[in-house]
């Protein structure tokens, strides 16, 4: 009976092993994550991308894939957990979300706002006319007057906000 308990021990912890990392440092405390900004209401917030549901997305990102987040799209009957986030392909600005949070953190006062994105790609019609838009109403009044295609996508990211635009920060952001 000593021997069959010896052995269990041993297989659990030679499996356990197995998942543990070489590089894990149990004294590390941070992580460092690439660092993106976007425009709200005309002011500039910082956040992070650690998740997208679109495969060549979040390569392209460095996040993770995470096709489940896909699933948050249509769900009908009910107030959608998504927002908006523009994006501009060509890169030619930085993306626009629809909300942050005000302040950042726990005294968030605004209910609107969500870490998960629904992106709609922004196409200038006219390349040489394009501008930088600021805010979604911006980029819907330029929609109405025909300067701007949107498409909306099934692609969702995870982007929470690290820091607002009154400066307010998540704790531990520098």
């Amino acid at each position: 009976m000593k021997t069959s308990a010896t052995a269990a021990a041993v297989l659990a912890a030679s499996m356990l092993a197995g998942c543990a990392s070489h590089s894990f440092n149990a004294s590390r405390t941070e992580t460092v994550l690439p660092l993106k900004r976007a425009w709200v209401d005309g002011r500039t917030v910082e956040y992070v991308t650690t998740d997208i549901s679109d495969a060549a997305m979040a390569k392209a990102a460095g996040a993770n894939y995470a096709p489940r987040l896909a699933g948050a799209v249509g769900i009908t009957g009910r107030a959608s957990v998504l927002e908006r986030v523009y994006k501009f392909p060509g890169g030619e600005q930085a993306s626009i979300f629809q909300s942050a949070p005000l302040p950042a953190g726990d005294a968030n006062a605004v209910s609107a706002y969500s870490p998960l994105w629904r992106m709609v790609m922004v196409h200038w019609k006219k390349p040489a006319n394009g501008r930088v838009l600021k805010s979604e109403e911006e980029l819907l009044a330029a929609e109405e007057l025909g300067e701007v295609a949107l498409e909306p996508t099934n692609v969702v990211a995870n982007c929470p906000v690290t820091r607002a635009v009154d400066g307010s920060a998540l704790r531990g952001v520098r």
